[in-house]
């Protein structure tokens, strides 16, 4: 398999058709992540992006940041097992992962959020830094 490396990150470019399938036709969970939250996140989130071998659900480049949402065929120890794998491989191309359930984003959205908006790495005025005054 041919792997380019696209924007740092190595993906197969036979993938770019099925990512625009899977774009077009988003789980529910995944279309309220996207447009309830991560369409309108302060970093650009990218949908169903080819990284290496794989399309991941989204991806922040900024954050290095994938997020998955996992439907119930992931429940299985083969998929389980396939998941853990893929989790390594993309981590050892510096990139956090982190995995919600369709479920989860469904039924605990706010929770979701939570969890995605705390990966955001705080700016020097959250860590209590001078705001200068306004000089008009």
């Amino acid at each position: 398999m041919q792997l380019t490396n696209h924007h740092h990150l190595p993906y197969n470019p036979k993938l770019v058709e099925r990512a625009k399938e899977l774009r077009k036709n988003m789980t529910k969970a995944e279309r309220k992540l996207w447009y309830e939250y991560l369409k309108i996140f302060q970093y650009r989130v990218h949908r169903q992006r080819p990284i290496n071998q794989f399309i991941v659900d989204f991806y922040c480049p900024e954050l290095k940041l994938v997020i998955e949402i996992d439907g119930d065929i992931h429940n299985s120890e083969d998929a389980q097992n396939y998941d853990l794998e893929r989790t390594q491989i993309l981590a050892g191309y510096g990139l956090i992962v982190i995995r919600f359930t369709n479920q989860e984003v469904l039924s605990n959205f706010e929770g979701v959020c939570g969890v995605i908006g705390s990966l955001i790495p705080p700016t020097p005025l959250d860590k209590g830094g001078f705001d200068p005054p306004n000089p008009s």
